[in-house]
């Protein structure tokens, strides 16, 4: 958990009211955009995230319109400019064993969580934790993460990815906000407490 001289890591994950991040097929269309989880945040001053999220956001973040039109299959919104804005000349954390190098001048490598947790006590500040069931589930398991906001959205899909792997113990959170949003959406934040809180 955060201390007063430490960063929060807080992650944003949009979800379908069964609690999938995906679908059976992969697809999670019931998303608007990507940039509304960073809305939901203070500012920040450091994003993390996992090998597997690192090079589709990577090529989301290009100052290459044509390119994120493509891939979006739309142009993109005035929000995702800005948060790519923010992402390209913000510094992030790739968790990975596997990446030789980042091409992305403001991304750098870390190898483990112990690097996550030294990076977490340089400082006040907030870090966005760009998602990803493996990564949310590791920091959760090691203590590092502090916050836990969720975009429900008002679909169920049954069969897909969960927002979370397994953990090698219970977590425990507590329900600080619960907000509606636009298009019948519910925004939750969770802190993240000690088990024996």
């Amino acid at each position: 958990m955060a201390t007063s001289t430490s960063k929060d890591l807080i992650a944003v994950l949009q979800m379908t009211l069964d609690g999938k991040i995906l679908d059976s097929e992969g697809g999670s269309d019931w998303v608007d955009s990507w940039a509304d989880g960073l809305e939901l945040l203070p500012p920040v001053d450091s994003f993390v995230l996992g090998a597997g999220m690192f090079s589709g956001y990577q090529e989301a973040m290009l100052d290459d319109h044509a390119a994120v039109s493509a891939m979006l299959g739309r142009d993109p919104y005035p929000r995702e400019l800005a948060y790519a804005q923010v992402a390209s000349t913000t510094e992030h954390l790739v968790l990975s064993t596997t990446l030789a190098d980042v091409t992305w001048p403001s991304a750098r490598i870390v190898r483990s969580l112990d690097a996550i947790r030294a990076f977490k006590q340089q400082g006040n500040g907030t870090t966005y934790v760009v998602g990803g069931p493996t990564l949310i589930t590791a920091l959760l398991d090691a203590g590092l993460l502090d916050e836990l906001r969720l975009i429900v959205h008002p679909v169920l899909v049954g069969a897909g990815q969960s927002i979370t792997g397994a953990f090698s113990s219970r977590q425990h959170v507590q329900l600080v906000a619960a907000e509606p949003f636009a298009g019948g959406r519910v925004t939750l934040t969770y802190r993240v407490r000690e088990s024996d809180e």
